[in-house]
């Protein structure tokens, strides 16, 4: 602003932070997650100030769709496990490319929401932590689940071509087999008073 001689002032506009962001970022950590990485296309000023604001120190400021799209590999390529969160259609070429895509639901475009693997149906950075504990035991389940199938399948294979199954075992097993599957599937609903 100025009255035509001199400068009278400066009006500064900025993104208001969310104000579970620092929060979200210190639940991921306790998730597990040891490296946390901005991609921005805002200013470094901008985005140092809010890496600072909510703990995360790795910082790529100014960055165009290509550029984050080329970091997103980078981190691949030095052998990270790389999940990009974002919502808008300058995060969709890096949410293809990571190896797992989250898109904060409400707030994403089209091209984000189609783009990643999960879209987040809130706009809740808080939703990110739990959502990868809950992926995390969900596969550990299905391990387990698979081992326990093949396993008995093996187990009762063997018995067979020893000549020690009959029929009726081998029945027994595979719907117990069955049931144990289920049983331990089970264990991925919320439990009674937790959120989903």
């Amino acid at each position: 602003m100025a009255d035509g001689r001199e400068p009278l002032g400066v009006v500064a506009v900025a993104d208001a932070l969310r104000p579970t962001a620092a929060a979200a970022v210190a639940a991921l950590r306790t998730a597990g997650i040891r490296r946390l990485v901005m991609l921005t296309g805002d200013g470094r000023t901008a985005a140092d100030r809010v890496a600072q604001a909510v703990g995360v120190a790795e910082v790529r400021a100014r960055l165009l769709p290509e550029e984050k799209l080329a970091a997103v590999r980078a981190l691949q390529q030095e052998g990270e496990v790389v999940a990009v969160v974002g919502d808008g259609v300058n995060d969709a070429p890096a949410l293809a490319a990571a190896t797992v895509g989250i898109a904060m639901g409400v707030a994403g475009t089209h091209a984000a929401l189609e783009t990643a693997d999960v879209a987040l149906m809130g706009d809740d950075l808080t939703l990110l932590a739990p959502t990868i504990v809950r992926a995390r035991r969900t596969l550990a389940i299905i391990r387990q689940n698979m081992a326990l199938a093949l396993g008995l399948k093996a187990v009762f294979l063997l018995l067979a071509l020893l000549g020690q199954a009959t029929l009726w075992m081998a029945v027994a097993a595979d719907m117990g087999a069955s049931l144990l599957v289920i049983a331990n599937g089970l264990r991925a609903l919320p439990a009674a008073g937790r959120p989903a």
